[in-house]
């Protein structure tokens, strides 16, 4: 059977929860039930530290342990073990930090789940942020555009054996594309129609993510700062 957009949109969310533990713990429990996947990003975890993960994977969700990993290999080898100890169903690397790196991070993540018997995590390659435009690239010494770059280390990634890349939505297309059906493109600047971009300078609509190739839509302010978030998540699923 052929699901429907909005149960796409529904399967995709991940809800970032870039807040304190009180207020991250009281949206989880309004949205237990709603959402499946939840994000813990840098603002939560380092004020808070791993047992934030294990409180939320408590409430019987997937959490997605997004840190940006980014060191020499043997540091990220040892970090990917830890956050796989953790129980993380998914955690992010830096592709910028090549593919010996990356690959790092896969050992680290299969080694830690063999020793403690818990579920691989999925290892994900952060290509290029989506608060990043051509001229910040070019500031830092790059002078591919955007697309170009994400391009570049998207192929570094599926060189690396890592299970799919961080992209905006605007080059979700053909970072599928390169990694083929199985991979997992994950879209962070997902904004519906009825949000402001904020800091985002490359967005898009849940249901244009979806259609372009990604799995999965990180989703923050929109649904995290609502009067409603359980009502801005309906909202954002039904407008597929």
């Amino acid at each position: 059977m052929t699901r429907t957009a909005q149960e796409k949109v529904r399967d995709a969310l991940i809800v970032a929860l870039d807040t304190d533990a009180h207020t991250a713990l009281t949206l989880a429990r309004t949205l237990r039930g709603h959402v499946t996947h939840l994000k813990v990003g840098m603002t939560l975890y380092y004020a808070e530290g791993p047992e934030i993960v294990a409180k939320l994977r408590e409430l019987g969700f997937k959490v997605f342990v997004d840190l940006k990993l980014h060191d020499i290999p043997h540091q990220v080898e040892g970090a990917a073990r830890e956050v796989t100890r953790l129980g993380a169903s998914m955690f992010t690397v830096h592709a910028a930090g090549g593919v010996e790196m990356m690959r790092a991070a896969v050992r680290g993540a299969c080694a830690a789940s063999s020793e403690c018997g818990a579920d691989t995590p999925d290892v994900i390659a952060v290509t290029v942020l989506t608060s990043i435009d051509s001229g910040v690239l070019a500031a830092t010494g790059v002078d591919r555009t955007p697309a170009a770059q994400v391009e570049l280390l998207t192929l570094l990634a599926r060189d690396a054996g890592v299970q799919g890349v961080v992209c905006s939505p605007r080059e979700a297309a053909r970072s599928r594309e390169l990694l083929g059906p199985e991979a997992l493109v994950v879209t962070p600047g997902v904004r519906p129609s009825w949000a402001a971009a904020g800091d985002q300078a490359r967005i898009a609509t849940p249901g244009a993510a979806i259609a372009a190739g990604a799995s999965h839509l990180v989703i923050g302010r929109p649904v995290t700062r609502a009067d409603s978030p359980v009502g801005a998540v309906e909202r954002i699923i039904e407008e597929g």
